[in-house]
């Protein structure tokens, strides 16, 4: 007997394997933290600059509008920048003057404020204050006086003297100091609005070239997978700034629209403070509502216009968010709500203000780097909006942790977009593949293999009348009836295979039941069964190996009806079955399938085939019954 025997392995490369993958996470950890600090540290630097990508990415579907027009790189360029630039000066000014207008009223909005501060506090401070007041009252009646307190009754003596008044008196500023105390607020942040503009104008400039050294720099030679992921995070940004924007002027419109009909001077200051503000996300345009209900309670002596204020940011918003931007963003501009959550977080506290602006677009370009490259897939995996798992393996961790009415959700929202048997082939047949494989590998104790079969139960049961289907032909005729005998293989999941092939094929108008593979051993033929079934399908995970047993089956019940059709299914995972495949047995062919809908088309062609067969007898057994001399 020659057994042989396996290589041991060595300890040292069994070992090797946990050590280099430590090793490697332990490195993506510090480079980690090395990329973040440097981001805080440089964040004087990398600031503008990211502005100025931001920005370019903004005016670059401008610039090639001008220079389809044939106007030349460098004019396009000039053209949308003073665009921009003008366009950013109108707001500035519309802004100046709405708050020079709201300035003049100043005086009488503080009044109003303070009477309806002061009459809020009365129905609400002043109460409890008086109610303390009189509780204090109540309880000093029941306390006794303490000594320290009879001391204090003594008269102060008049001698004590008062305490001397002390004054300060600052030096006049110079002229220098004037202008440091004045123009040091609005140095720091016009430097960086001329660092943005000149950085932005060479990018423009300089696109294509730097697009291709950026392609030199992430690797050059993979140009497909490089080019792809800087042309999809270049079109995702220029898709989401300008639906952004248009969105976000849109908004900004209605808003200012509805507080001029309201009546609230300075409608068009915050319809502009709203626009902007909505670059913020989910906070943004709360506080503008928050601004505007404060001017709407300063202008009105009621509440009626501080209410209709609340109410237009509240409908507003509320369409924006629930309609517009689904509808013209689609799925989704590829981040999960969580992800723009934790990017405005971790932005903010990185880069302040600024961070908090341009945390939506960082975090795309985040994951849209992790859908290319291997060692950043954890981004698109954690903030991607793509599902962390495949319908299949979403079914089969349900189905592990006995949780059918899970995995009928699924199964409804994608029966909204696929057939019942589309559905079983992508997500049930998928998924018990890999529960088969888990199972001969050993890994699913025998208490979990019961808890998974009554929930896939459970889920099939539930689909008995789901979907929408109907009972054609291979021709697309309307088929008639015909008894379909299901058999299971020897495997723990075979039966399950079988209920959903006899749930299929009864929807699709055959007459199908089912049988055990004990019915049909050796020995164990059941002739009476097999004479009332003209098509019989083997249905077991084992098809692909066929197995001695399996074999066997398939042998005995060609041999027992050769005039009888027999189909083979399912194959295992990985196997490439098409619709003519087919195994060999003596003097038959048996056709092989790997999915339910393959079983469905050759169930339908085999019906098709016997039918046409039993037309063709009819007409040869008519003719030789005939006279002679008379045409059939």
């Amino acid at each position: 007997m020659n057994s042989r025997i396996p290589p041991r392995q060595s300890p040292v490369r069994a070992e090797l394997a946990p050590a280099a993958q430590s090793l490697r996470a332990l490195n993506s950890l510090a480079s980690g933290v090395v990329v973040i600090a440097a981001l805080y540290v440089g964040r004087g630097v990398l600031i503008p600059i990211t502005l100025a990508v931001l920005l370019s990415f903004i005016v670059a579907p401008l610039v090639g509008l001008l220079r389809r027009l044939r106007l030349g790189r460098l004019p396009s360029v000039i053209v949308a920048v003073l665009f921009a630039l003008s366009a950013l000066s109108a707001v500035g000014v519309l802004i100046g003057a709405q708050v020079a207008q709201l300035a003049e009223g100043l005086p009488q909005y503080q009044r109003t404020i303070e009477r309806k501060l002061n009459v809020v506090q009365e129905n609400t401070l002043g109460r409890a204050d008086t109610l303390l007041a009189m509780t204090s009252n109540a309880l000093k009646r029941f306390t006794p006086p303490s000594r320290d307190a009879r001391r204090t009754d003594n008269p102060v003596s008049a001698n004590e003297s008062a305490p001397l008044p002390v004054e300060v008196h600052e030096p006049t500023p110079s002229p220098i100091d004037l202008a440091q105390r004045y123009l040091s607020p609005v140095v720091s942040p016009l430097a960086t609005a001329g660092i943005v503009l000149v950085v932005t104008i060479f990018i423009l400039l300089e696109r294509e070239r730097l697009r291709d050294r950026m392609i030199r720099l992430f690797g050059s030679r993979d140009l497909h997978r490089t080019s792809t992921a800087i042309g999809e995070a270049a079109g995702r940004l220029s898709r989401y700034f300008a639906m952004q924007l248009a969105i976000n002027a849109g908004v900004g419109v209605v808003v200012a629209i509805g507080l001029a009909i309201i009546g609230m001077p300075g409608s068009l200051l915050f319809g502009v403070m709203t626009a902007l503000l909505r670059f913020v996300p989910y906070v943004g345009a709360w506080i503008a509502a928050f601004m505007a209900t404060v001017m709407a309670a300063a202008v009105s002596p009621g509440w009626l216009m501080a209410v209709g204020t609340v109410g237009l940011f509240a409908v507003t918003e509320g369409v924006a968010s629930q309609f517009i931007e689904p509808l013209v963003y689609g799925h989704g501009n590829g981040l999960s709500p969580l992800a723009v959550i934790v990017a405005a977080i971790f932005w903010s506290w990185l880069w302040g203000p600024v961070g908090l602006v341009l945390s939506t677009p960082l975090m795309l370009c985040a994951v849209t780097l992790g859908r290319h490259v291997e060692r950043l897939e954890f981004l698109d995996v954690l903030f991607g909006d793509r599902p962390g798992l495949t319908p299949a393996e979403n079914l089969y961790q349900r189905l592990l942790a006995n949780d059918p009415m899970e995995a009928l959700q699924q199964a409804n929202a994608m029966l909204k977009t696929c057939s019942l048997a589309a559905y079983y082939d992508t997500a049930v047949l998928a998924g018990l593949r890999m529960a088969h494989a888990d199972i001969r590998r050993g890994v699913v104790p025998a208490a979990q293999i019961r808890l998974l079969r009554s929930a896939t139960h459970a889920v099939v049961a539930g689909l008995k009348e789901a979907g929408d289907v109907m009972a054609l032909g291979a021709d697309g005729e309307p088929l008639q009836r015909v008894p379909v005998l299901c058999i299971g293989g020897r495997g723990k999941l075979d039966d399950l295979l079988v209920t959903i092939a006899v749930q299929l094929l009864n929807r699709h108008g055959f007459d199908a039941s089912q049988a055990s593979y004990e019915r049909f051993a050796a020995g164990r033929l059941d002739e009476a069964r097999l004479a009332s079934h003209p098509l019989i399908c083997v249905i077991s995970f084992d098809a692909s190996e066929l197995p001695p047993y399996l074999r066997n089956l398939v042998l005995r019940l060609s041999e027992a009806r050769l005039s009888r059709a027999v189909v083979l299914g399912i194959a295992a995972a990985g196997e490439s079955t098409s619709d003519y495949s087919s195994v060999a047995v003596p003097a038959r062919t048996v056709p092989v399938v790997a999915s339910f809908q393959q079983l469905l088309r050759r169930c339908a062609q085999a019906a098709q085939k016997q039918a046409e067969t039993r037309v063709e007898k009819h007409v040869q057994g008519d003719a030789g019954r005939a006279p002679a001399g008379t045409d059939v």
